[in-house]
């Protein structure tokens, strides 16, 4: 069954993250996503292994995992649109596009051409959307973005880790590029309101999204927290700034997420605890008791969930309704019979090594259910299909572009 956007054709010359993140999920949702990658090289990602998928044989083949992991459902293009042809070839795909989607640095497209301006002098119905590190107009703007940087100078860094003077105190990088997946998130759904906008009016428009005003704006309770009370809050690692008990604890095996939310919940844990009179106690009956007295609670329920395998307390606490689960590792998060039944891992077939792995998508819709069947595409593998289905152009004429090193081409 098609899905809901298989109306819509968009032009990807998006490359690392947050632009191949976005663009795959409008894959995933069903439109056609043309690639543009720079013929002989591609995607930076491609090189970014190891790890790199295997063959048949255990072989390192030259798709990088990283690549992999946001390109699914593409068709790759090669056009080297530093010429004047490969530029000629790019403003024909984006006239017959309903999207673009690019992340070069400010400015840097309209040297070639191929800037808001200039395409929708020609099609006045694209939505070409901008991904940056700082955006389009400010006193960053200039600068290039990476995403570890901006969790730094966003405020993320300085909530996450462990608090100053504990053990591994200091300032922590979330373990994911967080601020280019979050904005990729972002710029998909501004895509959708600005192609919504269009169906009304018939009108594109730029939609201008960044790292640094999504990190921002995904701190969601943290920014609240300070705008509430004018006090910055700090790091207190796994723990909750306004409820407790909801962190990580030791068990005798390994750990758990305690993540009581509310006075009910905390008396059952503390009658399974075998700790009943913590629940009467004024310093911990109400959460804003619990939140005062932290630095007393907190180390009295480590030493008791200390004695106890994390099977033991999932066992006695989920019957309850008291909010708990492990720690995984990604073994063991695939082996999840839950994931599993959400088909949470597709593998799909690849030109190179027969099936490749890839993660399911999070989202289910009862009428047009996403998904795509299409592997990440290897390097240049639909140039010559693109360019004759969209722009017309025969076979003599790609073979000059390819010898003229305009295009490559997988044969």
């Amino acid at each position: 069954m098609p899905g809901p956007l298989a109306h819509l054709t968009v032009l990807d010359l998006s490359r690392v993250l947050a632009g191949p993140w976005c663009t795959q999920l409008l894959a995933d949702l069903g439109a056609t996503v043309i690639k543009v990658e720079r013929p002989g090289a591609g995607d930076d990602t491609r090189a970014w292994g190891p790890p790199y998928l295997k063959d048949a044989e255990g072989r390192d083949t030259t798709e990088a995992a990283y690549y992999l992991a946001c390109n699914r459902g593409k068709r790759s293009v090669a056009i080297d649109f530093t010429t004047p042809d490969g530029q000629r070839l790019v403003r024909g795909l984006a006239r017959g596009a309903d999207v673009l989607v690019e992340n070069y640095k400010v400015g840097g497209l309209a040297k070639v051409g191929l800037d808001y301006a200039s395409l929708a002098a020609a099609n006045p119905r694209l939505v070409y959307c901008s991904i940056t590190g700082f955006g389009q107009t400010g006193p960053y703007a200039d600068r290039a973005g990476y995403d570890f940087i901006v969790q730094g100078m966003s405020g993320f860094m300085s909530v996450t880790g462990e608090a100053d003077g504990e053990p591994g105190g200091g300032p922590q990088k979330a373990g994911i590029a967080i601020t280019d997946l979050m904005t990729g998130m972002y710029a998909a759904v501004a895509i959708q309101a600005a192609l919504a906008h269009r169906d009304r009016t018939g009108e594109g428009q730029h939609v201008d999204c960044c790292l640094m005003d999504s990190a921002v704006a995904m701190m969601a309770v943290m920014d609240m927290n300070y705008l509430v009370t004018g006090r910055a809050p700090g790091r207190i690692g796994n723990a909750h700034p306004n409820i407790v008990p909801y962190q990580t604890f030791a068990c005798a095996d390994g750990h758990i997420v305690l993540a009581v939310g509310n006075d009910g919940q905390f008396a059952r844990f503390c009658e399974a605890a075998g700790r009943a009179a913590w629940a009467a106690d004024p310093r911990f009956a109400k959460n804003a008791d619990r939140v005062r007295h932290r630095s007393t609670l907190v180390p009295m329920i480590a030493e008791v969930v200390g004695t106890r395998s994390r099977r033991d307390w999932l066992a006695a606490l989920e019957p309850l309704g008291v909010p708990c689960g492990p720690i995984n590792t990604l073994d063991q998060v695939f082996a999840d019979p839950h994931v599993v039944a959400h088909a949470m891992r597709r593998d799909l077939d690849h030109p190179l090594a027969g099936r490749v792995p890839q993660v399911g998508i999070p989202v289910g819709m009862s009428a047009t259910p996403p998904g795509s069947r299409e592997t990440p595409p290897l390097l240049g593998q639909h140039t010559r299909e693109v360019l004759r289905e969209r722009l017309g152009i025969d076979e003599a004429e790609i073979a000059r572009l390819v010898a003229a090193r305009v295009v490559g081409v997988r044969d």
